[in-house]
């Protein structure tokens, strides 16, 4: 079950970073930054959009990839009108999690059986299956169409305009719905899920948009494989 960890996992050596990349060489800067960190905390740095910037064109970025596209992601749904810093950490968790190889097919990291389609979701829904595993059914319908929908817009076009397969407003619904089926689960209480599931349906398409300026800006703005782009920008960030 992917869960809202990118956040917590900053640590005070990470914080100093960011002072030290917002700062660079001037002392002023610096002061400043540090009093906000000790005043406010990690997240009036992470809000900042020059930090954005910084992790994007300084050379001397070591933060770690989660950092860095919790902060890709939190400042794109800022710019959308989303300040929930929760539904933020859970966007990025996703992104993270589903860069993994075949994580974004699977319900959870440990599970054998694939889904490719939402289709293949849907059906298995009809079936009989634990409390369990229809609430992973129920998140995977509403993560996998986030993903798909907000990272690859273009493959999903060109899929409709080959094959007349669903557009992108057909993930949006059924993203929504699998979150709201999701946020309605006891499993979804006790793993602090509920109110971030309905924010995120409830603003799906919003989401959506947000991911899609993320990938249109940063993660395959040329063209290319958008999957092994996505990696390498990983691996690219990486400690």
């Amino acid at each position: 079950m992917i869960l809202p960890t990118a956040r917590a996992s900053f640590g005070r050596r990470d914080a100093l970073h960011l002072v030290d990349l917002l700062a660079h060489t001037d002392e002023e800067l610096r002061r400043s930054a540090l009093e906000r960190l000790e005043a406010q905390g990690v997240d009036c740095l992470l809000d900042d959009p020059r930090i954005l910037n910084a992790l994007l064109t300084r050379p001397d970025v070591k933060a770690p990839p989660s950092l860095v596209f919790y902060v890709l992601v939190r400042q794109s749904l800022l710019e959308r009108g989303i300040d929930s810093r929760e539904t933020a950490d859970y966007v990025a968790s996703v992104v993270l999690s589903f860069v993994r190889s075949g994580r974004a097919h699977r319900l959870s990291e440990g599970a054998t059986e694939e889904y490719r389609y939402l289709i293949d979701m849907i059906a298995r829904m009809g079936e009989r299956t634990t409390a369990r595993e229809a609430f992973l059914l129920r998140a995977h319908l509403g993560n996998f169409s986030l993903w798909l929908s907000g990272l690859f817009p273009d493959f999903i076009e060109a899929r409709v305009r080959r094959r007349g397969a669903p557009p992108i407003g057909y993930y949006e619904a059924m993203g929504a719905t699998g979150y709201t089926m999701a946020s309605s689960s006891p499993e979804a209480g006790a793993l602090g899920l509920e109110s971030i599931f309905k924010d995120v349906s409830r603003h799906f398409s919003t989401v959506r948009v947000a991911l899609n300026r993320v990938a249109d800006r940063y993660l395959h703005p040329t063209g290319g494989d958008p999957v092994d782009r996505l990696l390498r920008e990983v691996a690219a960030t990486g400690p």
